[in-house]
C-alpha cells in the first residue's frame, strides 16, 4: 500500500526501530535481516526506497547494491552505516547508493531522507490518489475532502489507500483486510468495521457519503450499484 520500503538490517534493535516507526508514518514496510535475503526481497520488489546497511552477514551491502544495480534494479538505495569516513562515502555513493546516513541518526532526518527519494522514485509518473474531491499524496500523506484536510490515523489512511486504488469496486472483507492489516481474516474480529466506520465519519463530516456498505458482499468507495439496494448504513 502506499509508498513500499525495504529495510535491510541485520541489527533486531535497529531494523525494529526503524520498521515501527516507518509503518506509523503511514509507509508499507518490509525488513530483511542479512545480504541473501536481502537479495530475494530485492527481486520481489519492486521498491520505492531501500534502508541499506552496509555490514550485513552474508553478503555485504555495498556487494549486495553493486549486485543490484547490476541486474537493473532501479530503487532509490539509502545507506545507513556507521562508516562515517569521506572514502566510505564515496564508495557507497560510486557502487550506487543515491545517499548516505551515518549512525546514530535522527528518525526526522532518516524520514525528510525517504520522502526526498520517495519523490524521486515517483517523478514523472503520479504521486497522488484521488477520487471525486478527496485527494491523498502518496509521499507526504496528506489527505483531504475538497480543500479541507482530513486527520487521518495510519491504519484509516492504509484505507483510503486500498479503496482510492480500487474505486467503484465492491471489495470484500476478507480482500480488504488481508490487503490492509497483512493477515488472514478470521471472520470475527469487528476491527475492519471500526476502522471503515471510523474513516467515513471523517469523510463524512466534510461531504456526503463515499464509502458504502452492501450486505453480504464488502464495501464499494463511489456509486452504489443499482441505487440502494442491498445498502447498509
Amino acid at each position: 500500500m502506499g509508498i513500499r520500503i525495504l529495510v535491510i538490517e541485520d541489527e533486531a534493535s535497529i531494523a525494529d526501530f526503524l520498521v515501527r516507526g516507518l509503518r506509523e508514518e503511514g509507509f508499507t514496510v518490509e525488513h530483511a535481516a542479512d545480504g541473501d535475503d536481502g537479495w530475494h526481497a530485492l527481486q520481489s520488489g519492486p521498491w520505492d526506497v531501500v534502508l541499506l546497511d552496509w555490514w550485513l552477514p552474508g553478503m555485504d551491502g555495498l556487494s549486495l547494491l553493486r549486485r543490484c544495480r547490476q541486474a537493473g534494479c532501479e530503487a532509490p538505495v539509502l545507506f545507513l552505516t556507521a562508516r562515517d569516513a569521506v572514502s566510505d562515502r564515496v564508495r557507497g555513493l560510486d557502487g550506487g547508493a543515491d545517499d548516505y546516513l551515518c549512525k546514530p541518526f535522527a528518525f526526522e532526518e532518516l524520514l525528510a531522507r525517504v520522502r526526498v527519494l520517495a519523490r524521486r522514485r515517483e517523478r514523472g509518473s503520479p504521486t497522488t490518489l484521488s477520487y471525486g474531491d478527496v485527494t491523498l499524496d502518496l509521499v507526504t500523506h496528506r489527505a483531504a475532502r475538497g480543500d479541507k484536510r482530513l486527520d487521518l490515523t495510519a491504519k484509516e489512511q492504509s484505507l483510503l489507500v486500498f479503496f482510492l486504488r480500487h474505486p467503484n469496486e465492491v471489495l470484500s472483507r476478507t480482500r480488504i483486510y488481508e490487503q490492509v492489516w497483512d493477515e488472514r481474516y478470521d471472520g470475527l474480529s469487528n476491527t475492519l468495521e471500526v476502522h471503515v466506520m471510523e474513516l467515513r465519519r471523517k469523510l463524512e463530516a466534510k461531504g456526503p457519503r463515499l464509502i458504502h456498505t452492501l450486505r453480504g458482499r464488502g464495501y464499494l468507495l463511489g456509486d452504489a450499484p443499482g441505487g440502494d439496494r442491498g445498502l447498509q448504513p
